[in-house]
C-alpha cells in the first residue's frame, strides 16, 4: 500500500491529466444536440477501464448508454460495486463562467469545468485507483465491479428500469458512490442519507390570446396572477408546506442525530455569505443542517409569462406556467405527492382560469446503515488519506438510483463525497479542489484493502 500511495503522489500530473481530458467532452444528456459528445464521453471511460484490464461492456438504453465493467472475482472476498456518471449538467448562462465550462482551468488550487465535481472528477478517483492498483501488478484484494451510466441528470429512467434485469451482473455486496460532498473544508464525511425528488411543470391558461391590459384588465383573470396565487398557497411564512397531508410520513430525527449534528462546526452567518444572502430562511424548529438534510421542501425553478423582451408591453398574457420541485425525505412517495398536488392546486386555482400539472420525474429518499464493516473500512481509508476522521451526515440532493440499488441488490451502500459544498454542481463556474481529487484516488486506494481486511 505504501508503494501504491508513492507511486499516485509521484504522478499527480497524469492523474490531473486525464481529468482534464475528459472534463473536455460536453456531454450533456438533456440536450439532443450532444448525442455524439455524450457518446464520446461513455466511450473515453469504457476505453480507460479496457485499457486497465477490466472486462468492460457498453450496455445500450433507449437513451443514453451505461458501461458495466469488472475485475477478476476473488474467491471467499467481498464484491464491491462502483457507480457514477459521466453525463453532466447544462452549462447555461455561458456568460457567468469566468472560464469556458468544458475548457478545463485551474486557478488558485481549484478545477473549474462542468462535471468536474459532479460527476466526472469524483467517480474517476475510483476508476484511477483501481487501475493503479492493476497497473503496478498487485491484485486486488477484493472484486470490483463499475456501472457508469449517462442519464443520471434526468433521472436515470432506463437504469432503473432495466435493474432487475442486470441485477445478477451488478450483484454485490456494497455499492460505493462518490457524488456528494465533504461537511466541510478540512472534514471529510460519510453520507448515509439522502432525499427523494419530485419535478413537476404547472401551466395556467387564461384567454385564448394576449389580451391589451388597458381595454381588458379589471375583467379577466390574468394567469401570472393565477400561477401565483396558486404558488403562494403552497408555503407559509413559517417555511411550513401547505399541501394537506405532506408531513405524514415525514420521519422525526432521533435525539441522536439533533444532538451529533449540532455539534458539528456550522455558523450560518459563514453559510449565508458563502451563498450570497444576507439572512437564512426555512422551516422553523430546526437548525440550517436538519433543514437541508432531513426535511421535505418545496421550490420554484422557473417562471415563464407575457413579455420577456426589452422595454414593456402591456398586456394579460394568454399563458404562464412554473417549473417547480420537491426534495423528499424517507418514505416519502413521489406518486402520493403527485395527488396530494393536484387536490391542493384544485382547492386554490383562481376561478376564470384553466391549469395542467404534468410530473417530470420523481424517486423516494434513502437512509443506509452505518453499522457496518464497510462503513468502518471506509472511516478508516478516509482518515488516512485526508488526515481527518470522517463525520456521518446526511445530504439534501438527491441521487435517484440508490434506492433502488438497495431494494433490487439488497446491498448496503457507501456514499463518500470529496467535493466541498461551495463546487457550485449545477451552477456556473463548477470546480473540484485539485488536492481533493488526489486525496480522493488514495483514499479509494486505501478504501479497497480497508474492506477486505475488514469483511474477510
Amino acid at each position: 500500500m505504501d508503494q501504491l500511495i508513492e507511486s499516485l503522489d509521484s504522478d499527480r500530473n497524469a492523474l490531473l491529466d486525464d481529468l482534464l481530458e475528459w472534463l473536455r467532452i460536453p456531454s450533456v444528456s438533456s440536450d439532443s444536440r450532444r448525442q455524439g459528445e455524450v457518446r464520446q464521453a461513455c466511450d473515453w471511460v469504457s476505453r480507460k477501464l479496457e485499457q486497465a484490464g477490466l472486462s468492460v461492456e457498453t450496455i445500450a438504453t433507449e437513451g443514453h448508454p451505461m458501461v458495466v465493467a469488472q475485475t477478476a472475482p476473488i474467491e471467499g472476498a467481498p464484491v464491491v460495486l462502483v457507480y457514477g456518471h459521466y453525463d453532466v449538467q447544462p452549462a447555461e448562462p455561458l456568460e457567468d463562467w469566468v472560464s469556458g465550462p468544458f475548457e478545463p482551468t485551474v486557478r488558485d488550487g481549484d478545477l473549474f469545468a462542468r462535471g468536474a465535481t459532479d460527476d466526472k472528477g469524483q467517480v474517476l478517483t475510483h476508476i484511477q485507483s483501481v487501475c493503479r492498483w492493476l497497473s503496478a501488478g498487485h491484485p486486488l484484494p477484493l472484486q470490483i465491479k463499475f456501472l457508469i451510466e449517462g442519464e443520471e441528470e434526468v433521472g436515470s429512467e432506463n437504469l432503473e428500469r432495466m435493474l432487475p434485469d442486470l441485477a445478477e451482473k451488478l450483484a454485490c455486496d456494497c455499492v460505493v458512490i462518490s457524488d456528494s460532498s465533504q461537511y466541510a473544508d478540512g472534514q471529510p464525511a460519510i453520507t448515509y442519507g439522502l432525499r427523494g425528488i419530485a419535478t413537476y411543470e404547472l401551466s395556467v391558461d387564461g384567454p385564448s390570446q394576449d389580451l391589451h391590459s388597458g381595454s381588458f384588465g379589471g375583467a379577466v383573470m390574468n394567469p401570472a396572477i393565477a400561477l401565483c396565487k396558486m404558488l403562494a398557497s403552497m408555503v407559509d411564512e413559517n417555511g411550513v408546506i401547505q399541501i394537506p397531508g405532506y408531513y405524514d410520513r415525514v420521519q422525526p430525527l432521533t435525539d441522536q442525530e439533533r444532538r451529533q449534528w449540532r455539534e458539528l462546526p456550522q455558523s450560518d452567518e459563514a453559510f449565508a455569505a458563502n451563498v450570497g444572502v444576507q439572512e437564512l430562511f426555512g422551516e422553523q424548529g430546526y437548525t440550517t443542517d436538519e433543514r437541508r438534510w432531513a426535511r421535505p421542501t418545496f421550490d420554484i425553478n422557473g417562471l415563464t409569462s407575457g413579455h420577456q423582451g426589452e422595454g414593456v408591453k402591456t398586456i394579460i398574457p394568454a399563458k404562464a406556467s412554473a417549473k417547480i420541485s420537491f426534495r423528499l425525505v424517507a418514505d416519502q412517495d413521489p406518486r402520493e405527492l403527485t395527488q396530494q398536488l393536484n387536490e391542493h392546486f384544485s382547492a386554490n386555482a383562481p376561478p376564470g382560469v384553466r391549469w395542467k400539472l404534468v410530473s417530470d420525474h420523481g424517486a423516494p429518499g434513502m437512509l443506509a446503515n452505518i453499522d457496518t464493516p464497510f462503513a468502518k473500512a471506509a472511516e478508516r481509508a478516509i482518515d488516512a488519506a485526508f488526515g481527518a476522521k470522517p463525520v456521518f451526515i446526511r445530504e439534501g440532493g438527491s441521487i435517484p438510483i440508490v434506492t433502488r440499488f438497495q431494494e433490487v441488490l439488497g446491498c448496503d451502500c457507501l456514499l463518500l463525497g470529496w467535493g466541498l459544498s461551495d463546487d457550485n454542481a449545477h451552477s456556473p463556474n463548477e470546480k473540484f479542489r485539485v488536492e481533493d481529487y488526489h486525496r480522493g484516488i488514495q483514499a479509494s486506494a486505501r478504501l479497497w484493502n480497508e474492506i477486505a481486511k475488514q469483511v474477510e
